[in-house]
């Protein structure tokens, strides 16, 4: 079960970042390289407690669907998604916002199984774990220019 914790500064309050963090049309502009878009559940604005979203996207050359659900929700400090269908065996992404100084630090933990037992395994280590972690500090950029371009929004 790899778990992958990543960490991201941002000069922007935690509200804000944990707004943009839950917010399904800015996921779409962060993820714009898989194509990934909203198909089912909450489509469009921000997720809240219990809501699940259907993504579909692009990787490995595969058209997959995703649908996850928010289990845990504190605003501003944090919120978790998990996978309630998908190609994961199972996944748990806690997303945290500490306030730090006059910012946040975003905290990513995504803690995931793979399909297919011991070839999951071996996926996980030749390059799914790697993958998965470009992806996470590809949307983490998104985020952190997003939450610092413009006034903060509460």
């Amino acid at each position: 079960m790899p778990v992958i914790v990543l960490r991201t500064p941002v000069a922007a309050p935690p509200s804000r970042c944990f707004d943009l963090a839950r917010d399904v049309d800015v996921h779409q502009r962060s993820t714009a390289a898989s194509r990934e878009r909203a198909v089912g559940g909450v489509t469009a604005g921000r997720l809240g407690p219990g809501d699940e979203v259907t993504w579909e996207a692009t990787h490995f050359g595969v058209r997959q669907r995703l649908t996850s659900r928010i289990t845990e929700f504190e605003p501003p400090r944090r919120f978790v998604d998990e996978m309630v269908h998908g190609a994961f065996r199972r996944f748990r992404h806690e997303h945290q916002f500490l306030a730090v100084g006059n910012g946040t630090e975003m905290v990513d933990i995504f803690d995931y199984t793979s399909p297919l037992g011991p070839l999951g395994r071996l996926a996980d280590v030749l390059f799914l774990r790697q993958y998965m972690i470009r992806l996470l500090r590809e949307r983490n950029a998104y985020l952190k220019r997003e939450a610092e371009s413009a006034a903060p929004r509460g």
